[in-house]
């Protein structure tokens, strides 16, 4: 691919490697676009890319986070339920034994 890069799609990523903006041929010598050096464009360029493409990755990431929090608490609640269910059980069990054997050492 022997077509150079645009600003929006550079034939490389590193802004190094990037050749510098000049004005072109066709463009008169006293136009309204000065010459300058674009280090700092090609770095906020850069930067934000690179933002942006890890954003939805951060997003994602937190998003899975905060589902694994949820289910956490989820099967919390599901143990703790069922915990005290059982807890209720027990203590009819244990009051059905104490009524039984009080049953049992009145006759």
């Amino acid at each position: 691919m022997n077509r150079p890069g645009t600003i929006d799609q550079p034939r490389t990523n590193d802004p190094q490697k990037q050749a510098p903006m000049t004005t072109s041929a066709s463009e008169p010598t006293g136009s309204a676009t000065p010459d300058f050096t674009t280090t700092g464009a090609n770095e906020s360029r850069q930067n934000r890319t690179l933002e942006m493409q890890l954003m939805p990755e951060a997003m994602a990431r937190a998003h899975m986070h905060q589902r694994l929090r949820e289910a956490e608490v989820e099967r919390q609640a599901v143990r703790l339920v069922a915990a005290r269910r059982m807890q209720r059980r027990a203590e009819r069990a244990s009051m059905r034994a104490r009524r039984a054997l009080a049953m049992a050492v009145m006759h």
